[in-house]
This record gives structure tokens, sequence and C-alpha cells, in this order.
């Protein structure tokens, strides 16, 4: 297959298994969902999703959680890991976003990504999920499977969004990053497969027979 038949079997294939990709974190808004974002670096959705409810219980929005301590964030969130780092930015963004945009979480990349610990990927996934914008968020998992599955050699995830941006229609980006993620996690994990057992894999490479590795981000 060249490049753009994988693409679009790709597409074809993960549309048919995931018609409808529920967003995996748990949110009632767009800053609960910047918050459950930010969680989830180097952290499981499931995980999180565990963590938020105690979180949101105590502070629901950026004006009450600009008036609690760090320190009480923290120890809401420490299981997520990363939580000296993550309570710190959870704590000052909330304050920017009171200071700065009445509270409301902006629905740009560039007043997203100036807040503390909102980087390209979770400004991403804010555009995208909660305000609908087109946009392709490229984690791990997505990585991983792009360079697999013969759609990019970026050897970092910004190169690789740039790729698979070619690749896939506009109006498909804010559901094939999450079909990806789906695809990735059932089926081609990142210590199986690798590139050799699953369908899409042994479809689009079917003569492949040494492990295909991906570059890490």
């Amino acid at each position: 297959m060249l490049k753009k038949e994988r693409a679009a079997y790709i597409d074809q294939r993960l549309q048919a298994l995931y018609p409808s990709p529920p967003i995996p974190l748990d949110h009632t808004d767009s800053y609960s969902l910047l918050i459950a974002v930010l969680l989830s670096a180097q952290c499981t959705d499931a995980r999180v999703n565990t963590v938020t409810p105690a979180l949101f219980e105590l502070a629901d929005n950026p004006f009450k959680m600009a008036k609690v301590e760090v320190a009480e964030i923290k120890a809401i969130i420490k299981p997520c890991g990363l939580s000296p780092q993550k309570s710190k930015a959870i704590s000052v963004l909330s304050g920017m976003l009171v200071e700065l945009h009445a509270g409301v979480v902006p629905d740009n990349f560039t007043d997203l990504e100036r807040l503390p610990g909102v980087g390209h990927k979770t400004a991403s996934v804010v555009m995208s999920q909660a305000f609908g914008h087109p946009a392709f968020a490229v984690d791990t998992h997505v990585h991983r499977l792009a360079q697999r599955w013969g759609l990019s050699k970026g050897k970092n995830v910004q190169q690789t969004e740039l790729d698979l941006k070619k690749l896939f229609p506009r109006e498909r980006w804010n559901d094939i990053h999450l079909q990806i993620i789906y695809y990735a996690r059932e089926h081609c994990q990142a210590r199986s497969c690798f590139g050799l057992e699953c369908e899409i894999c042994r479809t689009c490479y079917p003569q492949r027979k040494h492990p295909k590795l991906a570059l890490k981000p």
C-alpha cells in the first residue's frame, strides 16, 4: 500500500470500530476538561477519573480553585504523579483565568498555551473536545501508531502532528485522534504487537517480518 492508501484504509477501519469515540476523561465543562487533561500527563485517564471528583468537589471553577491552597490541591492529586508541578500549575492557571479571562477558558491556542502546565497537546485536546475546533492532539499512543503504520517518520510529536494533518481530512481530526488512542490501547499496545500482530498492522504491512520500533517522542 502507498501511504495515502494506508491512511484511507486506517480512516475507514477506525471509523467502523469506533464510530462515536467518547472523551476518556470525565468532565462537565471546558474548565474541568482542561484540568483533567493537565492531570493526565504521565498518568492514565482511568486514574485521573478517580481523582477529579474529589478535586472538583473542593472547587469546580477557577474562581474557587484560585482560593485553594496549593498544598490542598497537591494532596488530592498526588495519585496522578508530578503533584508538586501540577498542583502549582492548577492554582496559577486558575488565577490567570480569573484575572485575564473573566474565569472563562479561552478558545484559542495562543491564550491556552500561555497557561502554566498547558502545552500544545493539552491545548489541542481542549480546542477539539471542548470547543469543536479542528485539532490533532498527538500523544505517545498516536505517535507510536503513526510510525508503526508508516504514516510519519517524525522524531517528535510536532512533526507527527504535521504529517497526520496532511493525510487525514480536517473534519476527521477531532475524532480520529481519539480513535487511534482507543485502538492503541486495545489492539496495538506499546509492549505488544510491535507492528506485527494487530489487524491494521498486518493489513498495512502483510510482509513485515521484524518488529517496528517507534522513535520515542
